[in-house]
Order: structure tokens, then sequence, then C-alpha cells
């Protein structure tokens, strides 16, 4: 018996995003006289798409409706989001607070919000609006009271006569899953659907420097713009719907997408092709005193999607939270122009990654926290579309350039880039003197954000939900009993710096808390093996934190092949939390054939988790880690639980 990621998903409550127990109750109101007229707000957005749009200067895409909207609207040129992948995404525009301050960074899970954050929706429908969402909400976390309709019949068309609104309409037709399949599948799904103009040539598309050539490519690249297209459509339907009803000039309309497109080196990642998005925003004339410049034209301010939340309280004169962590950016409480936006990368899937990146308009610095890791790991998902097969097929022949084999190595613990020069993010000047201060202002800048924001992403998934058992996440990181986040940061901050002494890993490997020790097994990682470093190690086999024993008995599995330290793992995906169980399974995974001796045990272990009720929303994943690893081994074997 098999089950699809799409069954999988339902069941678990997480096609619409529900989670666990939230604290979206309780508005914040303002005074009648601080808000405007009661304008309708729409959001369109889409998923997957960077900015390849012919408004955006791209010839080769097909999407007249959006750029029409632009004609008329304002475009965005530096509109980012917080995170390369939708859930982290969802939760931030909906709160107004990063996810990695939630505890909602990791793709997916189940994670409370504490009483007082609620979803900004609430307060909008405290003043009378209704608020539909149509139909993805994906937000690591339950909303209560967050819509007065989510689903994929949603629409302002059910609300009472002339009241208010606020709807979103979400589009997957670009998600990354829908490039996938045969020609024919394709061509009956997409391509009938185009007229032959709207067609792309994969002989006519650019590849990215960073991508070998080959037909297969080519052709993907070419479906994308044919989605694209086919959004653009869907666009327009919407925006005909808005004029007939007679609602266009009191509606202010936002167009945006989730993060960047949908294949390997963009999505997942956090260079512009990951969180750049395309963002218009139109003005109906008695709103365009709202505007920052005339109808058609550009504005180059940073604006980030945790900055959504409170631009629309703002646009309604409505007050404006004071634990949301974005800032205004249009109406009566906007912010002066922020001079930084900050993205994070975490878990996705099976697949553990930790990453943080500040930008300003120039400059892009990101610190990789596990740089041992690729830059594109393996992952049961995203390795099942074509585009990933081909990619893989190609690396495996060989004959890359310097450009394309560096997505499939390890990634530096830092790096720096001159976006104005270099938009594609290829040339790390890290180690570039003429730009010393630069890195040292960057650097400086993300770490005093990362203990501003509290951010929880700096434990463990396992051990953020063991120390937020009897609270939330976002409550647990400002005790500093439970979460000395300084002391942390700073063991993190030792991987692959150069200047991890023996002295300072000996204490840290020791520190009373379960974050410094964890990190400090990864900066030994990051060193060359030696007997001490493996006598240092090997205590921490039994260290009582989970994440902490497993990492060390990865490492130790790693470099000695020691059965005990296999053992370690193998009875970690018995644990019955799931977030302790999977990152066993991906430890286990990540060591290939030298796991040879416990396949049996795995081969138990994936099935026993396939049939119990543990692990709930970590349940496929575990699978996928097992299965990728049972397949490393030469085992010939299927998941079983499929996308």
């Amino acid at each position: 018996m098999t089950r699809t990621r799409r069954e999988f998903l339902k069941s678990a409550g997480l096609s619409a995003g529900a989670m666990l127990v939230a604290g979206c109750a309780g508005p914040v109101t303002s005074k009648a006289s601080d808000k405007i007229d009661r304008s309708n707000i729409l959001w369109i957005t889409c998923e997957d798409i960077s900015t390849w749009l012919g408004c955006y200067g791209d010839d080769f895409a097909d999407s007249p409706n959006i750029d029409a909207l632009a004609a008329r609207g304002v475009r965005y040129l530096n509109a980012y989001v917080t995170a390369p992948v939708c859930a982290p995404v969802r939760s931030c525009l909906i709160t107004g607070v990063y996810a990695t301050s939630l505890g909602t960074q990791h793709l997916r899970s189940s994670v409370k919000l504490p009483a007082h954050i609620k979803c900004f929706t609430e307060y909008l429908r405290k003043e009378g609006y209704y608020c539909t969402n149509n139909y993805k909400k994906d937000y690591n976390f339950k909303d209560v009271n967050a819509w007065d309709e989510s689903s994929n019949t949603a629409h302002w068309r059910k609300r009472k006569t002339d009241q208010p609104f606020f709807s979103v309409f979400n589009f997957t037709t670009t998600h990354q899953g829908q490039i996938n399949g045969t020609d024919e599948q394709f061509h009956a799904k997409y391509g009938h659907k185009l007229t032959p103009d709207e067609r792309h040539d994969p002989a006519k598309v650019t590849l990215p420097p960073y991508y070998p050539d080959s037909p297969m490519i080519r052709k993907i690249f070419a479906r994308y713009y044919d989605l694209i297209a086919l959004m653009d459509r869907q666009v327009a339907d919407i925006l005909k719907q808005l004029d007939e009803d007679g609602l266009a000039e009191n509606t202010i309309v936002f167009f945006y997408s989730d993060h960047g497109t949908g294949i390997p080196r963009h999505k997942r990642v956090l260079y512009d092709t990951g969180l750049q998005v395309p963002m218009i925003i139109h003005f109906p004339e008695k709103y365009k005193h709202l505007a920052p410049t005339r109808a058609g034209k550009t504005t180059d301010r940073l604006v980030s999607s945790v900055d959504f939340a409170p631009t629309i309280l703002s646009i309604l004169g409505l007050a404006i939270p004071d634990y949301m962590q974005g800032s205004a950016f249009l109406g009566s409480r906007a912010a002066k122009p922020r001079r930084y936006i900050y993205g994070a990368s975490s878990r996705v899937d099976e697949a553990y990654e930790m990453s943080r990146c500040v930008r300003d308009k120039r400059y892009k610095y990101i610190r990789n926290y596990l740089p041992h890791l690729p830059l594109i790991q393996p992952s049961a998902y995203p390795d099942n579309a074509e585009i990933m097969q081909e990619l893989r097929r190609l690396v495996a022949k060989g004959g890359l350039t310097k450009d394309q084999q560096a997505m499939w190595g390890s990634k530096p613990a830092e790096e720096l880039y001159d976006t104005h020069t270099d938009p594609l993010e290829l040339n790390n000047l890290i180690d570039s003197p003429k730009h010393r201060k630069i890195i040292a202002r960057l650097r400086g800048v993300l770490r005093q954000w990362m203990i501003d924001i509290k951010d929880i992403g700096l434990l463990s998934e396992a051990e953020m939900h063991l120390r937020a058992a009897n609270s939330t996440p976002y409550e647990v990181a400002r005790q500093p009993g439970k979460f000395p986040i300084e002391r942390i940061l700073s063991t993190a901050e030792l991987v692959a710096s150069g200047t991890a002494d023996m002295d300072t890993l000996q204490r840290s490997l020791k520190d009373t808390d379960a974050g410094v020790r964890y990190w400090a097994v990864i900066a030994v990682t990051q060193l060359k093996q030696s007997p001490s470093l493996v006598r240092a190690i090997e205590p921490l086999g039994k260290d009582p934190d989970p994440n902490v024993r497993f990492a060390a008995a990865g490492l130790l599995a790693e470099w000695t092949g020691s059965p005990e330290a296999l053992s370690v793992l193998v009875e970690g995906l018995d644990d019955p939390h799931g977030p302790i169980a999977l990152y066993a399974a991906r430890e286990l995974e990540l060591l290939e054939k030298k796991a040879t001796g416990v396949l049996e045990k795995v081969k138990k272990a994936r099935q026993a988790n396939f049939e119990s009720q543990r692990h709930k929303d970590y349940k496929m994943f575990i699978d996928w880690a097992l299965t990728g690893l049972l397949r490393s081994c030469g085992v010939e074997t299927d998941y079983l639980m499929k996308f």
C-alpha cells in the first residue's frame, strides 16, 4: 500500500496549512477617525516564480495581463520574501512576524503560537471586513478566526451587500510540481490550453550560466514560461470579475509571488532567484494618494513579505500591533524605507538546512551554518522531478563549468555578492580585501537581527519542540534561561570560522545548554579527523539531548564506522517524537553505504513508521529519508508514501 504526498497532507490537515493550536483571536482596534474610506483589498498571488514577466524586462515571457496591470499600477523592483519556500513565507505574511521568531521555519510542521499573536485578517474582520482565501494557507499553524471562508470556492461575492472585503486568490498553476510529466501529460493538462503563439520554443530559451545546456532542461524552462502564460490568464479573469461587479474603482490590487522559481538553485536557496519576487500594486483613482509614485512607474524601495501585514493595517488606518516585526510601506502609518531585508533557509521536507542572509539594495551577505551540506541536497520530492534527474545525470557525466559544478558541492561558510555587477550571485567576494568593511557591516547587521528577533532556529528542530512542550517556541525564545541566544549563536559562528580552537570546542562540547553542545559538534564536523577529536565526541553519543546525540553519532559513524554510533541512530528511529525520529533518519541517509550494516533494521523501522500512528507530520519525511538510504545502498525499493 502506498500513500501519495497529496493524500498524506490532506489526512494530516496540511493541505490547507492547518496545524495545531494558534493565537489568532482578539483584535486590535483603532479610532474611527483614524480610518480612511473602507477600500477593498485584493491579493492575487501565484506560486514559484521569480521576475519572469514582460513588465520586468523578460522578453521571452508572455504575460500581457500582468504587464497591463503594471502599466496601471506601481511595480516594485526590490520586493523580497523572507524564505525561499512557501510555508515559512505564508506564516510570516499572515502574522507580520518572521517564521524564525515563531518557530514556523520548517516545512512542514505543527507549531503553537502565543495567544497574543494573531492573523492580521482577524483585525480586519473585527472592523467589518469580509475576508476570504482561495484557497492555500500552509501556515505551519492552525489559523483560528482568520477567514470568513477559506476554500476553493471562497470569493468576495459571498459577502453581504456593500460589505468591504479582503480577498486572496492563490494560483498554483506555476508551482514546481506542474512542470513534470511526459510531453503528452503536460499537453493534456496544460499545453492544449495555449494558442500556438503562446507556446514557448525550447530552442529560444536563454539558460542561466549555472545550468548545463540540454534539450530536456530547455524543455522544462519552456514549460515554465507556458505555465506563466496560463497563470496570466487567471489574473485577467479575476480582474474581469472585479470589473464586472463594479468594484474595480474601490479595490486596491496586489499581485505577487510566494517566492522564487521552483527549480534547483532558485527555490529553497537564499539567492535572489529564491527570494526576489515580482510585486505590482494597482491603486484606483480615489486611492492614488497612497501610491509611492505615478501609475506605470517603478519604485526601488526595499520591501519584505514581513511588511505586508502591517501595510494592510496601515492602508486601512488600523493600529499595528507591537509584536509585528515588519514595517508598513504604505498608508497612514508607513515607516521610513528599510535599509535591509533578511532571509532564512531551514528544513524543507527531509532536508535540513540552516542559512541566514541580509541584503541592502546592492550587497547580499549569506551565512551558512551547515556548510558541509551541499547547496542542492538529495531530497525525495524535488529529486522526483525531470529537471533534477536530468541535472544529476549531467553532473555524473562530467564536463560542467565552474558555475555549474558549484551547485552540487558543499557551501562556503560565508558569501558576499555585489548584485549590481553580479545579479546571478556567481562571484563570491567574501575574501575580497576591498569589501572588508561591507562584510563586517553586513555580518554585524545579520547577527544583531538574529538576536533581536530571537531566532529560535538556532535550536535544532527537535530541541525547539522539546523546550516548547508546555509553551510556544516564540515564548521560549524570550526566556533567557531557556534560550541563551548569544551563547548559542557564538558557538554556531565557530562553524567553519577558522577560529575554533580546541579549548573553546572542548568547553562548548561540555556546555550545560544542548544548543551550545549541538553547534560545537557541527563545528567539529568541519575539522580534520584526529584521535583527540574522536575522543572528544565519543561521550556525546550518549548525550541526553537527541539531536546532540545523533549529530555526534553521525560524525562518529562517518569517521570510524562505529557500530555503536549506528545503533544510536537506529534506536532514534523508534522515538515517538516525529522531529527526533526524522533527524536520526536523515543522519542515516547521509551516511549512505557507511550505514550498510544496519539496513535490515532500517527496513523494519521504515515499515513500522509507515504502519504506526506516530510521527504525524513527519511520517512521510521519515519514509523518504529511509528509502533514500536504502536506494543509495543498492536496495531496489519505492517510497511507501509517494508524492
